[in-house]
């Protein structure tokens, strides 16, 4: 996969894209980034990106030229033609799921805006997906592309140490996950449940199941009203209900 990120402020991805998960798997050739300062395609002799919005108002508005010419820059170089996402608080609410169908793709390009935003005309003609990383404003784009990156870059196949970990992560299941004990088993008089050292892998695989269950229910119940349980998960949320709404 390749990633490159729009910004007027490049300095603030090195530290993401040179540390952890993100280099090593840079290292191993399986994804490549690049932060681009859109002020470098300016043709306004002072580098200006951004004019006063039409209409008036407050803010200042970035200009459509920059971003067109390094979009279009970008793709010149490109081998297969990328999603061109827009971060922006209008946009959808990321998720484990689109972060899932991003991570199919080969090219990304991040639009990270600033002020009041973009010209309308990179929305309407240019971006492919608008996309919010929650319902708050941001004093730009860059933690959004920060943390799309992160997120789809860990669902690339080699790029963890065991690819199952991202299959069996909080909403790539569609539940929250289950808890992670580790040594010593006993720390201050709290010890690690005992069927987890039991060896009983079948037990293990149930007793893992009901407590994802038990923590989506109690934490994020929205997410079992679109979740598909099949009769043995029905089984256990009842009796997870029942222990702790006496039902």
């Amino acid at each position: 996969m390749r990633i490159d990120v729009l910004t007027l402020f490049p300095d603030m991805f090195t530290a993401v894209f040179g540390s952890s998960i993100l280099k090593q798997a840079a290292e191993k050739g399986l994804i490549s980034f690049q932060a681009i300062d859109f002020r470098l395609y300016s043709t306004n002799k002072h580098g200006k990106v951004d004019d006063y919005p039409y209409g008036g108002g407050a803010g200042m508005v970035l200009s459509v030229q920059p971003i067109f010419d390094a979009v279009e820059a970008v793709k010149e170089k490109a081998k297969t033609e990328p999603r061109v996402i827009l971060l922006c608080p209008q946009g959808e609410q990321y998720t484990q799921k689109k972060a899932e169908d991003l991570a199919k793709e080969e090219h990304l390009i991040f639009l990270c805006g600033h002020y009041e935003g973009f010209d309308e005309r990179v929305r309407a003609h240019l971006v492919t997906d608008e996309i919010s990383i929650g319902d708050y404003v941001l004093t730009g784009g860059e933690i959004g592309a920060m943390v799309i990156a992160d997120s789809v870059t860990r669902l690339l196949p080699g790029v963890l140490g065991n690819d199952e970990s991202a299959v069996t992560d909080s909403y790539s299941t569609g539940l929250l996950e289950h808890p992670h004990y580790t040594r010593p088993a006993q720390f201050r008089g709290m010890d690690v449940p005992d069927v987890l050292l039991s060896g009983h892998h079948e037990k293990i695989t149930e007793w893992r199941s009901e407590q994802s269950l038990k923590r989506t229910y109690l934490r994020r119940p929205d997410l079992l009203a679109s979740y598909d349980l099949n009769k043995k998960e029905a089984k256990q949320l009842d009796h997870i209900k029942r222990d702790l709404d006496g039902k």
